[in-house]
């Protein structure tokens, strides 16, 4: 699928949750970006950030730092937390990139970086925004397991970080919620 179609499936995904969310009736849910990979997908614009940032001499230097997420986990110990806690790890590292870059956006930027980064917000609010309004079931304690974080003012070490945050953690919630696709559809 070419690039910019891949761009408007996951806006479109966006939009309609986002009309969802505020208009009665809709279908759009959260757990449909659960259930669709493709738009999961398309919604990662971390690469398109990198190839933009490649063009635009300069940067990947900010004039600040940037606190990184936590995105350093062992697979074994996320799998023995309730899907609470590993929303509550997500939202938290969603969070702390959020703050990180409307800091860093209040700086003087140059003419490459400004767009950058607010595209590289818009994304993170966007998963913000769809992370929080996921129904999970069960009862669990709600209490986050911080790791380290290091600030960073290399743009490419922060796109990687929000990657991997991406490909890692969010991927693995999403991979455990997949049973609710099926009574999901099944309530349309």
């Amino acid at each position: 699928m070419p690039p910019a179609a891949r761009q408007h499936g996951g806006l479109l995904l966006l939009l309609l949750y986002t009309a969802a969310s505020r208009v009665p009736g809709m279908q759009a849910r959260p757990i449909d970006f659960v259930c669709d990979d493709q738009a999961r997908r398309d919604m990662n614009t971390v690469q398109e950030l990198e190839a933009s940032m490649g063009e635009c001499h300069g940067s990947a230097l900010l004039p600040s730092p940037i606190t990184l997420p936590c995105v350093k986990t062992h697979k074994a110990s996320w799998d023995m937390k309730s899907k609470q806690e590993k929303r509550g790890d997500i939202v938290a590292a969603l969070r702390t990139l959020s703050q990180g870059v409307k800091e860093v956006r209040l700086s003087p930027l140059s003419e490459c970086q400004a767009p950058l980064l607010e595209k590289l917000e818009r994304s993170v609010t966007n998963y913000l925004h769809i992370v929080t309004h996921l129904e999970l079931t069960g009862e669990g304690n709600r209490s986050v397991t911080a790791c380290p974080s290091q600030p960073s003012q290399n743009l490419s070490l922060v796109l990687w970080n929000f990657s991997r945050l991406l490909t890692g953690k969010l991927e693995w919630l999403a991979a455990e919620l997949t049973s609710q696709c099926k009574q999901a559809t099944s309530q349309l």
